[in-house]
This record gives structure tokens, C-alpha cells and sequence, in this order.
């Protein structure tokens, strides 16, 4: 278990110090490519969560009690 927990903590590290990063060393076509990365990054986590929603909601379906 305490290996789950440990690997748990990294995940979003690299997005974390991206987040910290001074964005005063970005010229504005640096800044222009990181908000496409950003934007890009956002699309993918929305379609990941649309792909679980669904899977939740057939599991839901199928082992949902019946109404009496």
C-alpha cells in the first residue's frame, strides 16, 4: 500500500512545477505555445473524465437495484 500511496503523490508533479514556473523567461511566442499545451492538456483531461462518467454510468445501470 505504501508504494500506491507514494506513486499517488507524483503524479501531477511535472504540471505542478510547470505551474510555478516565472513566466517572465517566456518570450510571447513561448507563452502563445504554452497556452496551446495548456488548452490541449485541458481537451484531454475533459474527454478522460466524459470516458469515466460513461463507465460509471453503465456500471451504475447494471448493478443498480430495481425499482419495485
Amino acid at each position: 500500500m505504501e508504494e500506491a500511496e507514494e506513486a499517488r503523490r507524483g503524479r501531477g508533479a511535472v504540471l505542478d512545477l510547470a505551474l510555478r514556473e516565472d513566466l517572465d523567461l517566456f518570450s510571447l511566442d513561448d507563452l502563445a505555445d504554452r497556452i496551446g499545451f495548456l488548452e490541449a492538456e485541458i481537451t484531454r483531461c475533459r474527454a478522460q473524465i466524459a470516458r469515466k462518467a460513461a463507465g460509471r454510468e453503465a456500471a451504475d445501470a447494471l448493478f443498480r437495484k430495481p425499482e419495485d
